[in-house]
């Protein structure tokens, strides 16, 4: 017999309610165990379980599937589980799990430096370096927090006012480079200093000119434009935020090389006491409790970790969600597995509530969020909404994989909360392991589709020869239609590609057939002249 499931109070909101009917439900079955019911149900144990929890609102499909493994009316419960989904209370509920003290896989933002503890000495130490060059880098493992140290340290310590500098700092802008860096820059350098003052540049992720720009001589143009920030005219200072294994990349370069090496942070890991701030000074702040072994097990595991603070930050947001009253306790972290099994345990969750539509979906889209590294680690890819053409059921993934934080919505893209989830989740790691050259060929489909579109859907744009063969043979099906892996955009652009060949193929054939006509008539022509003329000839001899 399996472990008795924690007593539920069902007054204590829609979510309780609906998993205290469904273990009534099981009862009223014969209280099969959750090993039989995934027999009857198409979904694992572990999913049918944390159905009835009640920490979550499952999806409809898996409470319909537990539904119908114990013999309930489906029609009934879809009912149910709208009434639930729909419930003011449980809109709150959604909306105060926002209220974490802990960001998850996701950056601490500007409005969060009540929340951002451990890094203060890095935060001084950049904004004295700013004050003191006018470019300088922040270099640092995936993971050590580069991105929340800008936004919910450095933005709030430049805008105190306690670092002077040619009159203090103006603005401060944060950019990511994305694969159109140089239009993502020109506007930043053409904001004029506000009262002589200087413009603060930060850009954030700069490997993304490796990863996501494919044009050489446009990451030369970026690079080049961020360095006229060393000009002692200019009105603007720059820092760039970068990945520790893409600094020989960064040296590639001379003139970037030399600016960084006069100002650069090296970002390391945080020290145990410091670590032991950025896991309780948080939980302070919303009146909590951390429960010392916690900490202890957070800092055993986490402790010289290079990229171990997103792994850290989700682990206790898990067990935020998974509190007992003020407490954040062992138990909890225990359940979801500490801090390596936390990510695949989010993760796994979330796909094992997906129906096999939606499954296929989030696989789809999850690939699409990754750029496979060639010679270097995987990276997370951003891309645009329109991109990925949520329909229905995209949109709906879409929301599940946001809910659980392990993508992050923007105002009009979206991308993976953090590329740990990669490297953590072993099923992800296995799908980018697998579909690696798919990817490449796809990442360099996506940017040539796009080219073609901004050109007008010029046929001089469009993909030929072993291109298109590659293309031709990975992404379509029978009859040469587009796989379902691609958006309508690279769907349009490989059609217009094969019909291109097509054209030209058959434009080649009739070509050679009215080639070999010709030669045909040609050599009809020869031998008939050859005829008359021996016939010529013999008559002449013998009249």
């Amino acid at each position: 017999m399996g472990r008795r499931e924690k007593e539920l109070d069902p007054a204590e909101g829609p979510v309780q309610h609906l998993a205290h009917e469904l273990r009534q439900l099981r009862d009223a079955a014969g209280s099969p165990t959750y090993r039989e019911l995934a027999h009857r149900a198409g979904y694992s144990a572990p999913t049918l379980s944390e159905a009835a929890a009640g920490r979550r609102l499952p999806s409809l499909s898996v409470t319909l599937a537990y539904v119908r493994a114990c013999g309930g009316d489906e029609e009934e419960w879809a009912q149910r589980w709208h009434a639930a989904a729909d419930s003011p209370a449980r809109q709150n509920a959604h909306a105060d799990d926002d209220a974490s003290p802990y960001r998850g896989l996701s950056r601490y933002g500007t409005s969060d430096r009540h929340l951002f503890f451990g890094r203060q000495p890095e935060v001084e130490r950049l904004a004295h370096m700013i004050g003191e060059h006018r470019f300088a880098a922040l270099v640092g493992a995936s993971g050590s927090g580069k991105s929340s140290l800008l936004r919910a340290g450095l933005v709030t310590e430049l805008h105190d006012g306690t670092h002077e500098f040619q009159g203090g700092p103006g603005d401060v802008h944060i950019c990511t480079p994305g694969p159109d860096p140089v239009a993502a820059l020109r506007p930043l350098l053409a904001l004029p200093g506000q009262g002589g003052r200087d413009t603060v540049l930060l850009v954030d992720q700069f490997e993304e000119l490796f990863t996501l720009c494919q044009d050489p001589q446009e990451r030369r143009e970026f690079i080049e434009l961020l360095l006229t920030a060393r000009d002692e005219t200019s009105h603007l200072r720059a820092l760039i935020a970068v990945r520790a294994d893409f600094y020989g990349l960064c040296a590639d370069h001379q003139a970037l090389a030399e600016a960084m090496s006069k100002a650069h942070l090296l970002l390391s890991p945080m020290a145990p006491q410091r670590l032991r701030e950025a896991i309780v000074g948080p939980a302070r702040q919303a009146g909590l409790l951390v429960e010392r072994a916690v900490t202890d097990q957070i800092l055993g595991e986490v402790t010289d970790e290079p990229g171990g603070l997103p792994l850290m930050s989700h682990t206790l947001l898990e067990v935020w969600r998974r509190r007992t009253g003020r407490r954040l306790t062992l138990a909890a972290y225990e359940a979801i597995g500490g801090v390596r099994g936390a990510i695949a345990h989010t993760a796994e969750s979330v796909f094992a509530g997906l129906g096999p539509e939606q499954a296929d979906t989030a696989r789809a889209m999850l690939l699409r969020l990754v750029s496979p590294g060639d010679g270097a680690p995987d990276t997370r890819r951003p891309v645009s909404l329109a991109e990925l053409q949520a329909d229905e059921v995209r949109a709906e993934v879409l929301e599940r994989l946001a809910s659980a934080r392990l993508l992050t919505i923007h105002d009009d893209s979206v991308e993976l909360a953090h590329e740990a989830l990669i490297a953590e989740w072993p099923r992800l790691n296995r799908w980018v392991d697998e579909e690696r050259e798919r990817l490449h060929l796809h990442r360099r489909l996506t940017e040539a589709a796009r080219t073609w579109q901004a050109l007008g859907e010029d046929p001089g744009a469009l993909y030929r020869g072993i291109l298109l063969s590659a293309a031709r043979a990975e992404f379509t099906t029978a009859g040469d239609q587009p796989s379902t892996a691609l958006n309508a955009v690279e769907a349009r652009f490989l059609t217009a590609g094969i019909a291109e060949q097509d054209r030209a193929a058959a434009e080649a054939a009739r070509t050679a057939r009215r080639i070999q006509l010709l030669m045909t008539l040609l050599a009809v022509l020869v031998a008939s002249g050859l005829t008359i003329w021996l016939m010529w000839f013999v008559n002449r001899e013998h009249p």
